[in-house]
Parts: structure tokens; C-alpha cells; sequence
């Protein structure tokens, strides 16, 4: 049985849409060679808060589906619409996990192509503006564009989430620049989703300023999950530390760390 997670009190918490965490780690649930590995892995992240594709989830009051057994646990359910390439399959299946999981978030993501597995830029939009409408509480996957998040956030997004690189590739995160650029400027949180490969990946991410990661395959696919899940757990705050205590500016050119005074003259 996992630990209270409610009983967590650091001050840096994270907020999205009035909910708080204390573990600024996000787990998806895919992928894992089984069930129990997956448990020990979200155990081990310390995540709180978890993306559930509707497909895989049973709905039924049955407590040993993986449902019944995440909620046993005390974990929060982030649905999300993985796989729709429309406007139309997102938005019914936003709809289909809110009647069935109860919650109004949901995790947006409208696919362009099954080769990149981009996000579809103007299908997201029009699909986030609906979702937003119907009083969903929306997280959008989308690409690393600053102006693209703004726009999702002017809609009404609670969150945005830009990747850091394609999907499942482990490639890290591929525009720093652009990510620092999108954090800057949003009002909501940013969580950095899609292209993790690694705990130092994440420390990056944290270090950039963003408020969250999501990962699913560098923990599902690592050779050992339940350790790349501690390991990432012990990035996210270390990422996050090194944030807050703020880094030296960059120079071009050395600079002595020993004072000069009383050194030796020649």
C-alpha cells in the first residue's frame, strides 16, 4: 500500500486547477512488462498524479482493474486522449473518460501523423476551445512553441505541455531555448512531455524552469523501471533545487575562484 501522499507538506508544491502535489513528477501507465512493475514504479517516482489512456482502464467497480487499483492507492487519475488523430475522436474521448473516471481533466492530445506522433496544431486548438467550453480542465500536449502554448492558454488550458522531443524517443529535450522561452511567458504551469530518456533529462527540464515532467517510456522501456523511476524522482528535485538556488550567468572567459588578494607577486 503506498504511503498518504496528502500528508506531504513542502512549501513547493505544484498547482494545477486547484489541485495540489507535492511530487512535480508525472508517470504514465504504459508499456511496463507488468502490472507489479508498474506499482513499484510509481511508488518509487513518488508521483501523485497519473495519465490513464480510457482503452486500457476498466471501468467497472472491479478493484483489481488497474482503475480500482491505482484509486486503491491513492493516486489521481490524469485521462488523457493518447492515439486520436481528430478533433472529433479527442473530444468524444474526453467525454467517454470524464462520464466514466469522473474528473473533469484531461490530458489533451490530437495526433498529426503516426510516423512523428506531432500534435496537430489547429485540430488541438479547436479541440482545446470545445473541451474548454464544455468545462473540461485541459492539459494540452503540443510542440515546443511558445506561440502555440500562448494561444492554448489564452483558451483556458489549465497547464500546457510541450514536448521535449517526438514521442517514446528519448532524444531529451531538443530546444532548450524554446522551452525556457514558453515557461517565461505562461501564467499556468509548464510540464515538459514526451522525449524524456533519462533521469538528467529531467534534472534539465527542472533546471529550465519548468514545473513538471511527464514520462512514461524512459521508465516503462528502462532495463530496470523501478530504479529509473527512483532516479528520476531524485532528478526532479535536484533540477528543481539547482532552479530555485539559481545558476552562475555564463562568461566567455575564466574567472578566478581564489581571491587575488595577497597572492604572490612576481
Amino acid at each position: 500500500m503506498s504511503q498518504d501522499r496528502s500528508q506531504d507538506t513542502s512549501a513547493d508544491r505544484l498547482e494545477i486547477a486547484g489541485i495540489s502535489l507535492g511530487s512535480r513528477v508525472l508517470l504514465g501507465t504504459a508499456r511496463y512488462p507488468s502490472r507489479q512493475t508498474l506499482l513499484d514504479a510509481l511508488e518509487a517516482s513518488g508521483t501523485e498524479l497519473v495519465t490513464v489512456s480510457l482503452r486500457r482502464v476498466g471501468v467497472t467497480a472491479d478493484s483489481q482493474n488497474l482503475y480500482g487499483v491505482l484509486r486503491e492507492r491513492g493516486y489521481r487519475l490524469l485521462p488523457n486522449t493518447a492515439g486520436c488523430f481528430t478533433e472529433h475522436d479527442a473530444t468524444l474521448t474526453a467525454e467517454l473518460a470524464r462520464e466514466a473516471l469522473g474528473t473533469d481533466l484531461i490530458k489533451l492530445e490530437v495526433i498529426a501523423d503516426e510516423d512523428t506522433l506531432l500534435p496537430d496544431s489547429e485540430a488541438l486548438l479547436r479541440s482545446a476551445k470545445k473541451l474548454v467550453a464544455k468545462g473540461f480542465k485541459v492539459l494540452p500536449y503540443t510542440n515546443d512553441d511558445p506561440v502555440l502554448a500562448r494561444k492554448l492558454e489564452d483558451l483556458g488550458c489549465v497547464a500546457v505541455m510541450p514536448l521535449g522531443a517526438p514521442i517514446g524517443s528519448g532524444l531529451g529535450i531538443r530546444n532548450p531555448h524554446n522551452i525556457e522561452l514558453i515557461r517565461s511567458r505562461a501564467r499556468v504551469p509548464v510540464i515538459v512531455d514526451a522525449g524524456v530518456g533519462t533521469a538528467s533529462d529531467v534534472a534539465v527540464a527542472f533546471e529550465l524552469g519548468c514545473d513538471g515532467v511527464l514520462l512514461n517510456t524512459a521508465v516503462a522501456r528502462a532495463r530496470e523501471p523501478v530504479r529509473m523511476a527512483r532516479a528520476v524522482r531524485h532528478a526532479a528535485a535536484a533540477g528543481r533545487d539547482a532552479y530555485l538556488a539559481g545558476r552562475i550567468p555564463r562568461k566567455h572567459y575564466a574567472e578566478a575562484s581564489s581571491p587575488m588578494a595577497g597572492r604572490i607577486e612576481r
